[in-house]
């Protein structure tokens, strides 16, 4: 049974906090990574801060229009959803604009909209309202899953656009939380552990001997074991399939971009780039380590002064406040992001709705490998992929996105209050 209305009381409101935070603090760094003297204004449309300020603005209206909805639509019309975002996902392929060598994105007019950016709150809802509707994962249901998950996945990835296309695997996450065995994220991590040996071992030499040593791992682990025939069939099928993998990696590989191949081989020191493929992250590095402890000063930054640092307001934001506002900001924008996913979890834990529940898995998966990945390519720890930092980073299709993303969730959370 429900209670009807609705009031703004019912909000989470640390989670509203934080996200204001988030923003505020992001546009604050979009205006010192792109400041210009001549275009000091803050409203100035010409400048992406300018711009910055008429997305947060319009973010507020989408608030608005998500806490009038009846929240009970994003789960009836969910599928209806979904289905319209892969609809756009096929027309920009046909339709759209290609921008850095990715054809993403519609033009109209001086606004260009990036679908795939909202995609990602649609499969976030269709996952959950299927999930919801079920007992037990199993393996139709696996399957089924995986269909709603990486379809859209794979719409992006012929649009060139490998980083976002990647967003999807973190719905592994809401599965893992639905009772995926975690066996999954071992067999997960010891691929990526197989692939980064294949790729530094690229000979078809060293890679017979790498299968070599598995398989005298896996007959050392037998003769431990000691369980008889079937256990070495399925040593044996694992010995296969990991040989069968070592040997494809070069040949996936060999699939990527040129600049997408390169970005590993500087990630793994195959390749020593600064000044090429790892100009980016070598620059970020330098920004970042030179802001030191307490940073240089807003709008004192150097190598953002001087453009050192390509796409530095968007998906090198994070680098701007090292230099800027050194350890000490950095470290406090990494606690932000903490304190939000930390309370998404609690709240989605709080719902009686198991709908609201999966649903707030599943942004607090996506925000997870943004922050994750944005922050970990931009300190060099992960190949530069080009997705950007929530909240923060320039752009209106990601801010509109991110914002629908998280309110849709506050929003089922505020519903919780009318259930009995």
């Amino acid at each position: 049974m429900r209670k009807s209305g609705f009031s703004f009381g019912n909000l989470d409101w640390i989670l509203i906090g934080i996200y204001l935070l988030l923003v505020l603090f992001g546009w604050i760094n979009i205006y010192a990574a792109v400041y210009n003297q001549d275009h000091s204004s803050i409203i100035d449309m010409s400048q992406r801060y300018g711009k910055q300020l008429l997305w947060i603005a319009a973010s507020f209206i989408l608030i608005l229009l998500i806490f009038i909805i009846d929240p009970k639509f994003f789960n009836q019309f969910s599928y209806l959803i979904y289905g319209f975002h892969i609809l756009t996902l096929i027309a920009v392929l046909l339709f759209g604009k290609e921008v850095a060598g990715s054809k993403s994105w519609f033009q109209f007019g001086s606004i260009a909209i990036q679908p795939a950016e909202f995609v990602k709150y649609s499969t976030a809802l269709a996952l959950a309202h299927f999930l919801s509707g079920i007992k037990e994962l199993k393996l139709k249901q696996i399957v089924i899953s995986g269909v709603i998950m990486f379809l859209p996945a794979a719409l992006i990835v012929l649009q060139n656009d490998t980083g976002s296309a990647l967003v999807y695997v973190s719905f592994i996450l809401v599965l893992y939380r639905m009772g995926l065995p975690g066996g999954v994220f071992g067999v997960g991590f010891v691929m990526v552990i197989l692939a980064i040996l294949a790729l530094v071992f690229n000979t078809l030499q060293e890679q017979i001997i790498l299968t070599g040593v598995i398989f005298s791992l896996l007959a050392g682990l037998y003769y431990f074991m000691r369980k008889g025939f079937s256990a070495i069939m399925r040593l044996l099928a694992v010995f296969i399939i990991s040989s069968g993998f070592i040997f494809s990696v070069g040949a996936g590989f060999n699939k990527l971009q040129p600049h997408q191949q390169d970005r590993i081989e500087v990630l793994l020191g195959l390749k020593d780039d600064p000044y090429g493929a790892g100009y980016n992250v070598h620059q970020s590095k330098i920004a970042i380590g030179s802001g030191e402890f307490t940073g240089k000063g807003f709008l004192k930054g150097t190598q953002t002064k001087f453009d050192f640092v390509p796409e530095q307001s968007t998906d090198f934001i994070f680098c701007t406040v090292g230099e800027e506002w050194g350890f000490i900001g950095a470290a406090g924008v990494v606690l932000l992001f903490v304190a939000l996913l930390s309370r998404l979890i609690f709240v989605a834990e709080r719902q009686r709705s198991s709908f609201a529940k999966y649903y707030g898995y599943g942004v607090a998966s996506v925000l997870f490998f943004h922050f994750t990945i944005n922050v970990g390519m931009v300190l060099g720890l992960l190949p530069t992929i080009g997705i950007p930092l929530p909240f923060f980073s320039y752009g209106g299709s990601s801010l509109w996105a991110f914002t629908i993303l998280l309110f849709i969730f506050i929003r089922q959370d505020a519903e919780r209050m009318n259930l009995l």
